[in-house]
């Protein structure tokens, strides 16, 4: 990927080197309280998601399909922090505001390959849902490890080749004036915007991506949720139903957190002039922390046999 991104940047005739991520434009001398609340929130994402992975791993109990799929979202969890967040640090207490084009463009593919991914692993884990709730005496055969490894390679292949276009796209650009990106990270149109080159097919390429990729693991997800809802309430027992909720609660309300920030942030970058450029830039940030922060506390929470888990690693090594 990187090794394409530099072919694709050697034959373009450029004066740009660099960019320069200034993050909030309109905050330069005061932005940098927010790593107050920044850098506690990356810890805490990153430290919950590794003590998930940890308990997941050293607790026998846990090895089952259900669990491995949430050892995928930490993973995608821990790397879109570690992709973003270090970066926006680094700027607000040090300064560093410049970042190479090849470094840009790779952490634009991080962000624009593995967002999605998170949405299909989303769509993944309600489809384990709707088959343990609905047929549950189908769900061994269906749900196995087989199942987990078909869906890692769904969920890689199909992302990593519909959003692949993205970085490619805007790095083949000439950047020949500005290259002060007003965000806190490299996003595709904050990027583009700089070049001296027409962008209209980047945006069109982004928004019919992200809308298809998005946008059809939504409709799936809710759809299953639609089927999950319908087998609940024709259960006669009314124990049985409250189970079956408790199951898909700590995932409905995880997917719904993670919608609603992503749609949130995509109306208020689309209004633009009625909205300060300062908002979405925050909450593009902030999508990048706080569901990660979120995920393995969530279902550590809500979810007993994750709960004993931990409290077992805790136990063992303390």
């Amino acid at each position: 990927m990187v090794l394409y991104l530099n072919n694709s940047l050697n034959n373009i005739s450029t004066q740009v080197t660099e960019f320069l991520m200034i993050c909030f434009p309109g905050m330069q001398d005061t932005q940098h309280w927010l790593s107050v609340v920044l850098a506690p929130l990356l810890i805490l994402a990153l430290g919950a998601n590794f003590v998930l992975l940890l308990a997941i791993w050293q607790e026998a109990s846990l090895h089952e399909p259900m669990y491995y799929l949430l050892v995928v979202l930490s993973i995608l969890d821990v790397i879109l922090c570690l992709t973003v967040i270090p970066k926006v640090l680094l700027i607000f207490w040090f300064n560093m505001k410049p970042i190479s084009f090849s470094g840009c463009f790779l952490q634009m593919f991080i962000m624009n390959t593995f967002l999605p991914m998170e949405s299909s692993t989303f769509l993944v884990m309600a489809y384990d849902r709707y088959v343990a709730i609905c047929h549950p005496l189908r769900y061994p055969s269906i749900i196995n490890e087989q199942f987990v490894i078909y869906s890692v390679i769904f969920i890689v292949f199909r992302n990593f080749l519909a959003t692949l276009p993205t970085p490619v796209l805007a790095a083949r650009l000439n950047y020949c004036a500005s290259n002060v990106v007003e965000n806190c990270i490299c996003a595709n149109i904050s990027v583009a915007k700089l070049s001296c080159g027409d962008i209209r097919l980047n945006k069109l390429y982004q928004f019919v991506s992200v809308w298809c990729l998005l946008g059809s693991d939504l409709i799936l997800i809710l759809l299953s949720y639609c089927f999950i809802l319908r087998a609940v309430l024709h259960l006669q027992a009314g124990s049985a139903a409250t189970k079956a909720l408790s199951t898909c609660g700590s995932h409905l309300i995880l997917i719904l957190f993670f919608y609603t920030l992503l749609l949130v942030f995509i109306f208020t970058n689309k209004a633009e002039k009625k909205v300060p450029l300062e908002v979405p830039i925050l909450l593009n940030v902030l999508h990048h922390l706080i569901p990660p922060a979120l995920n393995p506390i969530v279902y550590g929470v809500r979810t007993q046999e994750i709960k004993q888990g931990i409290i077992k690693l805790f136990k063992d090594h303390y």
